[in-house]
């Protein structure tokens, strides 16, 4: 089925580079011609040869296009087909056919989808990771900081209300916020019930692509109008960008308007977040981490992880292993600023620049953010944004 989706655009290539060729070709075959025709052997003229060429090229090239036509035609049915086989697991999740029918209605399969996640491959174990503070400064800027702090402004009396109910800092709820979308400025702009059956149906991840395709269309059965259904290539959608199966799970109603619209209202999105971090297992009254300084001549070794984490171990392979606060402290870390966490408080080590700059003791509520993320950067930023945030 790959050359099925691929196989126009490569057939239209080929006829293009041998036209190419039988023009290189003719430009040094009228003196072979002149030659054969002076031995008496052609009676006809260069220029009917040139001619016939021609024509062959035009001929090659239109076949070359249908067979790509065909080829787009076979994509077009499998396609279909795959969405049809669906059928039975929507019913099952409590989808009916009329709104199954409505989910597949005009979808097709989209190329660019199949593109973007085909250069979406997996960082290689050896590459080299770079330095944090590149990335802390465009993510931590100036602009998202005072932005954020106008939203956690606008919304200290519903944000303290869901702190108190959740346990999670309003601060971290914004910066989730911000870095996400940009306080709802960036959320994408594909068709998710389509971008999601293309990178299903494509296969290379369908054990993560199709349930959330099947998710979607409960969400469709439950209400949620179809033109909301606009996100990221990748299915993500709404200020947090939760993919549908996360929506069904952990987003909210905060507003009290009967829908948990995380596309439109900041109140439903930000208590969707923090009933995420809930689940995650956010622990109230625990900071995410504190930046540090590691004394000179400190004993890595002492404090390396040995354990391989089975999720994201290139993530978690940076992390030393869990001493308390109080055990750092007697190992000489000490604060950069502001207050040192409870000495019951567990925490690793984590330098993201290596030994000599900023480093971070990271509690169990930064594996939370990591849940959300599973990149290190990504929950440092989110961490540092919300420290700000809160100023």
């Amino acid at each position: 089925m790959q050359s099925g989706r691929h196989g126009k655009g490569r057939d239209e290539g080929r006829a293009d580079r041998r036209l190419r060729q039988m023009r290189r070709d003719d430009a040094t075959r009228p003196c072979q011609n002149r030659g054969v025709r002076h031995n008496g052997g052609m009676t006809g003229t260069i220029s009917t040869m040139l001619a016939r060429r021609i024509a062959g090229a035009i001929a090659l090239l239109i076949f070359c296009c249908s067979t790509g036509a065909v080829a787009q035609t076979g994509t077009d049915q499998g396609f279909s087909a795959y969405l049809q086989s669906l059928r039975p697991k929507a019913r099952a999740m409590g989808v009916t056919d009329a709104t199954f029918d409505r989910a597949i209605a005009g979808l097709s399969f989209n190329p660019r989808v199949a593109a973007l996640d085909a250069d979406n491959r997996p960082t290689p174990a050896d590459a080299p990771i770079p330095d944090f503070e590149p990335y802390r400064q465009r993510h931590v800027d100036t602009a998202r900081i005072t932005r954020g702090r106008a939203v956690y402004q606008a919304n200290r009396r519903f944000l303290s209300s869901v702190e108190a109910e959740t346990g999670v800092p309003e601060s971290v709820m914004v910066a989730i916020f911000g870095h996400e979308t940009n306080y709802g400025a960036v959320v994408g702009d594909f068709d998710l019930l389509r971008s999601l059956a293309t990178l299903a149906y494509e296969g290379r991840r369908r054990t993560l692509f199709e349930p959330e395709l099947l998710s979607a269309m409960v969400m469709l059965q439950r209400g949620v109008p179809r033109e909301r259904l606009v996100g990221s290539f990748a299915g993500a959608f709404g200020y947090p960008q939760f993919l549908p199966s996360v929506y069904l799970r952990d987003a909210r109603d905060a507003d009290g308007d009967g829908v948990a619209a995380i596309w439109s209202s900041q109140a439903d999105a930000l208590a969707s977040i923090a009933n995420y971090f809930v689940r995650a297992g956010w622990r109230k009254g625990e900071p995410w981490g504190v930046a540090v300084r590691v004394p000179g001549g400190f004993d890595r070794a002492g404090i390396a992880n040995r354990i391989r984490a089975p999720r994201c171990p290139r993530v978690f392979e940076r992390h030393s292993r869990w001493l308390s606060m109080a055990e750092w402290r007697a190992r000489g870390i000490v604060p950069v600023s502001g207050a040192w966490p409870a000495d019951t408080v567990m925490a690793t080590l984590l330098e993201p620049d290596g030994p000599g700059k900023t480093a971070y003791l990271l509690t169990g509520n930064y594996r939370a953010i990591l849940d959300y993320n599973c990149s290190n950067f990504y929950a440092l930023s989110v961490g540092l944004l919300a420290d700000e945030v809160r100023k």
